[in-house]
């Protein structure tokens, strides 16, 4: 494993970090409320940090990310780079990333994700979308939404299509998200419309003819093909999902690393008693820990990228630093606040927007012990198969 950014990488990263020290101020992020700041995300667009992202793969999307937590900066770019760029480069045909991919790319149109999939979302046989989301982050200011239905099928709506409404919601960070609700509106899917509604075509001229063996030759394609289409959407799903937690962990890593550095700051020039209170063990003591667990979210979340970025199984390593960005990043924001006395409870502070950011990451995607309960039943489904082989050598 090498996790030694490129040339690209880091030039990439440097210059997010600039845009968002210059932009994100603290002035700013009160001044933008619960929305977004749409004079940030232009500045970002127009350097060519979006579009950059199909170039520096995942592992470089996460540096960026990390650069856009350490400031909280509320912008949509995790939401639109995962459920947008990357989950049309991948799983869009080629008609769909030619459509789609310029505008993203310069951020004209912005994606949200109705992820993970909790049932919500029902699909018809003609492509139309019914049923509720309770809340999508960055919803407000997306164009484009990418949700998942009970099958897992993934389907690209727009958000001022027919049958599509958005109510605004406060979440617990200020992510400008919306409850999505959706009567009978016009999907488009991810990948085009599947091998299954052809087979379903191919398959009605045998039955109307009343040729009974062909016929059970034609319904036998269609349910093979149906079965087929099923695991590919799932594949698909498990994917974007997969990835998404990555890109989310890199902003949670971010975001401790903010709150961590705010801890330090104060903790250096705040004075008890004559000294210092970085000189106080148990502040040095909380600190180490604070800092411990944000390279353990970091390290985690570039290892899953990387792997992905590299052609490696990654589904595993993203439910890993999915967990460390739940648990850990829980810990670290406490920290941070706790480390800041007084201050920390002041609502207006800084620090207490990194504790708003990583308590909403700490539930976002699944919270630690649901990510924990998948990663055991993923590790478990592999290791059967592996047991039993072993058993039947035994027996020979």
């Amino acid at each position: 494993m090498d996790f030694t950014p490129t040339e690209e990488q880091t030039a990439a990263q440097g210059l997010a970090a600039r845009i968002f020290r210059d932009l994100s101020t603290h002035e700013r992020l009160v001044a933008a409320g619960t929305g977004s700041d749409t004079e940030l995300w232009k500045e970002l667009c127009a350097a060519g940090l979006t579009a950059a992202v199909e170039e520096i793969g995942l592992l470089g999307l996460v540096l960026l990310l990390e650069e856009q937590g350490r400031v909280t900066a509320q912008v949509p770019f995790a939401s639109s780079c995962v459920y947008g760029l990357l989950a049309v480069a991948e799983h869009g045909t080629d008609e769909q990333r030619e459509r789609l991919l310029p505008a993203l790319r310069d951020g004209t149109e912005v994606a949200a994700g109705a992820f993970p999939a909790r049932g919500g979302i029902r699909a018809d046989g003609e492509g139309r979308l019914s049923g509720s989301v309770p809340y999508v982050p960055w919803l407000r200011d997306a164009s484009l939404v990418l949700v998942a239905d009970t099958e897992h099928g993934l389907w690209i709506v727009r958000t001022d299509g027919p049958g599509v409404r958005t109510d605004p919601v406060e979440t617990t960070a200020p992510w400008s998200a919306a409850r999505l609700v959706l009567d009978g509106a016009p999907g488009e899917r991810l990948g085009g419309a599947g091998a299954h509604e052809e087979g379903r075509a191919e398959a009605t001229p045998a039955h109307e003819e009343g040729r009974s063996y062909e016929d059970r030759r034609a319904r036998e394609d269609v349910r093979t093909r149906e079965d087929a289409r099923t695991c590919e959407d799932a594949r698909a799903y498990e994917r974007v999902l997969a990835v998404s937690r990555i890109a989310f962990a890199g902003l949670q890593a971010g975001v401790c690393a903010g709150s961590l550095a705010l801890a330090v700051a104060h903790t250096n020039t705040r004075e008890q008693f004559g000294r210092p209170l970085s000189t106080k063990q148990a502040a040095l003591m909380r600190a180490a820990d604070a800092h411990m667990d944000t390279e353990a979210i970091r390290v985690t979340a570039y290892e899953a990228a990387w792997r992905r970025d590299t052609g490696l199984p990654y589904r595993r390593q993203a439910l890993t630093a999915a967990w460390w960005a739940s648990e850990a990043g829980k810990r670290v924001v406490h920290a941070g606040q706790h480390l800041h006395g007084g201050t920390g409870a002041d609502l207006d502070h800084p620090v207490h927007r990194h504790f708003l950011w990583g308590r909403q990451l700490d539930a976002h995607l699944g919270c630690g012990s649901e990510v924990l309960q998948e990663l055991g039943e993923l590790l478990a489904s592999v290791e059967e198969p592996v047991r039993a082989a072993a058993t039947e050598e035994g027996a020979e």
